[in-house]
């Protein structure tokens, strides 16, 4: 196995985020990895603004992680059915930079929400809100966990056998990708 370089981005900024929790349980269980977690705390994207100061360089950087990594890992909640705001802006700056930074990308995603389908229909947006870019989708399994504040102990480390082993089979879905990706690139 190579040395993944691995990007996640959370939908949600709260420092307590149960997203959080879980992108760093996704990324303790990607086996070796170089992991950076692009700050997405961007401006509200404006045309006018775009027009006037070109792209904010910490889209830039984003965009720039997202295009040299090897993988990404999106962990984000449901927000009134949908993505939430904060991860559906940052998708729509990072499309205004040049090239396509998703595209053929391995990208994994997975939701932590309090509803008890644990993100479902945000899920179901993301994948829309992503399919213009065309990244490689990794189909599966779904990873939503339900109920968060009873699945993670004190540590965020989580706590359900069934989301655990969902988890696991999700990143090494997401690295059999990557290295796929990379056999074919080399």
């Amino acid at each position: 196995m190579t040395r993944l370089k691995l990007v996640g981005l959370c939908g949600s900024l709260r420092a307590g985020s149960w997203n959080l929790r879980l992108l760093n349980e996704a990324v303790r269980r990607a086996g070796e990895c170089d992991f950076t977690q692009a700050d997405i705390r961007f401006p509200l994207y404006d045309g006018d603004l775009e027009q006037a100061e070109g792209v904010p360089g910490a889209v830039q950087r984003a965009a720039d992680l997202i295009a040299e990594a090897d993988a990404v890992v999106i962990a984000s909640p449901e927000y009134n059915q949908s993505v939430s705001g904060v991860l559906k802006n940052a998708l729509d700056w990072i499309s205004r930079t040049e090239g396509n930074p998703w595209q053929g990308k391995p990208v994994a995603i997975m939701s932590a929400n309090a509803g008890r389908a644990g993100g479902a229909r945000g899920q179901y947006a993301l994948r829309l809100c992503l399919a213009p870019f065309r990244p490689l989708l990794v189909p599966g399994p779904e990873v939503l966990v339900a109920g968060p504040s009873k699945e993670f102990d004190a540590e965020g480390r989580l706590q359900n056998e069934l989301y655990e082993k969902a988890l696991v089979e999700l990143m090494d879905e997401l690295r059999t990708a990557a290295d796929l990706r990379t056999a074919r690139m080399s």
